[in-house]
């Protein structure tokens, strides 16, 4: 393995022409400058010099490194330099993936606000429901998964459970209540809350695979099975849908927040359903400085929105 530090020394021997004067130039003495080119020569597994009394003259494999070393050091100072660049956060480049309705609403206060603290770090972002967003995180294409998970039911035992994530960094966001929204002209538009049995016999309006099998088990352990006529994954489409007198439907704070719900009213449902919204990423990720920082403005997000 040849080394950066024996580079240095081989091409200041070959300006100066001798170990001391190379020593002068490097400030070091002449017996670690002739160890040095020994190592190197070692590494090579080739002379390097040929000594002739005082003077000193380069082999030809001693040309050939000297000639390439350079481009090799200036490269590695270039590198060394973008390095510090990244760790000191003047830049830097972070792969977000997010849930449409983190998007509208967690990912552009987030973006803002590191754009504003670190100009010159750079972050893309591609959208993709859990559990496609864990996918890529673990396939590495990505650097951050804005994702969420349900507690309780089965679906939050099976699907959403801590294992799930147990080798991942996790961190917790918000907590996302799910909301009833019914017709402007449903029967219970004005009702401070709603227990789920109470829309047993409504045409359901269901969101993403996720989101659907959540709805089904809750509205099971409330005692029926939700009639779905419609599903789609566009937030927007549900409520439409909804405004236009066309079923009801349960979707999470965040959704609603991100759409204007023309035709429609929200309504506290019981009992209480939560979604939490969390920010994952791998573990030595999390020590790259644009992924923390990154990870810090998310959470700082949700105080905000």
């Amino acid at each position: 393995m040849i080394e950066a530090r024996h580079l240095r020394v081989l091409r200041a021997v070959a300006a100066t022409g001798s170990f001391s004067a190379a020593a002068r130039e490097l400030g070091c003495t002449q017996p670690a400058v002739s160890q040095q080119m020994k190592a190197l020569e070692g590494s090579a597994g080739t002379p390097l010099l040929i000594r002739t009394g005082r003077e000193m003259r380069l082999t030809e494999a001693g040309e050939v490194l000297v000639r390439h070393a350079s481009g090799i050091l200036a490269g590695l100072t270039a590198a060394e330099e973008e390095v510090a660049a990244i760790a000191g956060l003047r830049a830097g480049r972070v792969r977000l993936v997010s849930f449409p309705s983190g998007s509208s609403t967690l990912v552009p206060t987030a973006l803002a606000a590191l754009r504003a603290a670190h100009p010159g770090t750079r972050v893309s972002l591609v959208e993709a429901e859990p559990p496609r967003s864990i996918e890529m995180l673990r396939e590495g294409d990505c650097d951050v998964a804005l994702a969420f998970r349900y507690g309780g039911g089965p679906a939050g035992r099976q699907a959403d459970g801590q294992a799930e994530w147990d080798d991942l960094v996790v961190r917790p966001i918000l907590a996302d209540r799910l909301v009833g929204l019914v017709p402007e002209g449903h029967r219970l538009a004005g009702a401070g809350s709603v227990g789920m049995a109470e829309l047993a016999e409504e045409s359901w309006i269901a969101g993403c695979p996720r989101c659907r099998r959540q709805l089904v088990d809750v509205c099971e352990e409330a005692g029926f099975t939700p009639r779905i006529d419609f599903a789609t994954d566009d937030y927007p489409a549900v409520v439409g849908l909804v405004g236009a007198g066309l079923g009801v439907a349960v979707l999470p704070e965040l959704a609603i927040e991100s759409v204007r719900p023309r035709g429609a009213r929200t309504v506290a449902v019981e009992p209480a359903v939560e979604r939490e919204i969390v920010a994952l990423t791998l573990p030595d990720l999390a020590q790259v400085p644009a992924v923390a920082a990154t990870l810090d403005e998310l959470t700082r997000a949700a105080t905000r929105a």
